[in-house]
Formats: C-alpha cells, structure tokens, sequence
C-alpha cells in the first residue's frame, strides 16, 4: 500500500498528514538513542516516564470532562475516584511485581502475565462500555483526546532496539515494534482529522483504533507462542517478553491493557458521536 493510499484512507487534510514530517524524524531519534545507549530503556526510566504521564494527562483529562458534565460536585469526585483509584493501584502492583519478579514464569503455577494483560480488560472495559457517567465524560471532552494520548506508543520502538542487540526474538519483537511504533505515529495525524468534526475524521479515528487493536493481537499472540509456558509454539534462540524481566514486562503487564481499554473508550466516544449526529438530521 503506497503512502498516498494511506493518506487518503486514514487522513482527511493535508495538515493532519504533514505532522509526520516532525513527529517520524523524532521517533527515528529515539531508536537509534536507545539503540546507541541500551542502558537507557534497560534502567526502566523510559517505561516509567511515559506511563507516569500518560496515567496523569488520564486523571486531567477525566477531571475536566467531568467539570463540563451535569453531574454534581460529589459525584464528579466520586467518579473521579471510582477510575483513578483503581487505575493507581493498578500500576503500583503491576510496578512492584515486575522489579520483584513476579511475573517470571518459574516464579508462580498461575499465568500470571496472561491474567495481568486479561483481567483488567475482562474486568474494565464492561464497566467502561455501560457506564452513565463515563458516558457523559466522552460526550463532554473532544474525540481528539483520547487518539492522541496513545502518542506513547511510539515508546513500542524499544523492542526493535532489543532485537537488534539479539535480547528479544524477531518473531516476537518485529511486528510488535512496529505496530507500537505505526500506533503511536499515526496517533497525532488521527487525532488532527477527528478534531474537524467531519465524518472523514471520524472515519479516520476508528481506523486507527481498529490498527492499534490490531497491533495488540498479534503481539499478543507472538508473546504467548514464544514465551515458556504450555502455549509456547516457537522456542526462541533468546527469551522473549513473556520470561518477565523488568521493566519490558511492564508492556504487557500495564501498558497494553490501559491502551486496550484507551482504545474501547475512543470507539464508544466516536459511536455516540455518530449517533448524535444521526438523531439531529
């Protein structure tokens, strides 16, 4: 598929497209910074940083959609509280067992790894899907929100630096690489086309989040069919994500079921703008 094709399919302007002229040259930086130093995304800083801001600009940003709802102060709080709680707690456990190496497989009987990357999202996004009040929320903050937080998933670009230096299998690290870092690319350019209110761009943010989705299942399934364990197909020469070293195993034990869960709330925002429009014709 040429780039022009692309364009037209996912990017309603030419503005949209034009933010990959700074934003692709950035990312290529910062592979070949970690590429260069590999002590940088191997001391867990990187993974950190990212997922501290990206867990903050989610409780902002939830904040000021619910001050733009009709909903009272307390149960503006109360809603608040109700996501951020658990969402906190979630990293801090996720944190913790990775640096005390929970999630290595010889350290549990229990699938450990599999549960954190499921349970969140089994548990998560029904509530997400059928709440009132989140409901309000995604009508009350811009669609664009929600596209471009998921900018951090250009950060996916370190496990094409982990397999160049031969720590994790190409098979594994390849598609899942490049489908963070075509995500978190394509991120801003989805989120510009979304902002105009046109049904291109509304076109063009369901696509991206179908292409994040869809990154996500195969890296999945790559991790779960070279990882030890009783699913494990393809038996790497190096260990792949699912041996649970920090702070790589913090992908699939926090990143990915929040970027799941991101991915869900943008597709019920779009739907319900989708269905206002509708009801005003």
């Amino acid at each position: 598929m040429t780039a022009e094709a692309v364009s037209s399919a996912i990017v309603p302007s030419r503005d949209a497209w034009r933010s990959l002229l700074w934003l692709a040259p950035l990312t290529v930086l910062w592979l070949l910074l970690i590429y260069s130093w590999p002590a940088i995304p191997a001391s867990g800083i990187p993974t950190t940083a990212h997922q501290l801001a990206a867990h903050g600009l989610v409780a902002l940003g939830l904040w000021l959609g619910l001050e733009h709802t009709s909903l009272t102060q307390d149960q503006r709080r109360a809603t608040w509280l109700a996501i951020m709680v658990p969402d906190t707690l979630w990293l801090t456990v996720a944190w913790s067992a990775a640096i005390n190496g929970v999630f290595h497989p010889d350290t549990a009987s229990l699938p450990v790894l599999p549960m954190a990357i499921f349970l969140p999202v089994m548990i998560g996004a029904p509530l997400l899907l059928f709440s009132k009040r989140i409901g309000q929320v995604l009508d009350a903050i811009p669609a664009s929100w929600l596209v471009t937080l998921q900018l951090y998933r250009i950060f996916g670009s370190w496990a094409i630096a982990a397999w160049l230096h031969g720590a994790l299998p190409g098979v594994f690290a390849v598609p899942a690489g490049i489908g963070d870092m075509l995500t978190g690319l394509l991120a801003l350019p989805a989120a510009i086309a979304v902002a105009t209110g046109t049904v291109e761009g509304r076109r063009a943010a369901i696509f991206w989040n179908f292409l994040g989705l869809a990154d996500f299942a195969v890296a999945i399934t790559m991790g779960v069919i070279t990882s030890p364990g009783p699913w494990q197909l393809i038996v790497p020469r190096v260990q792949s994500i699912g041996a649970g070293d920090y702070p790589g195993v913090l992908t699939p034990a926090f990143v990915v079921p929040s970027s799941i869960l991101l991915h869900v709330l943008s597709l019920r925002q779009l739907r319900r703008r989708i269905r206002a429009d509708v009801a005003r014709r």
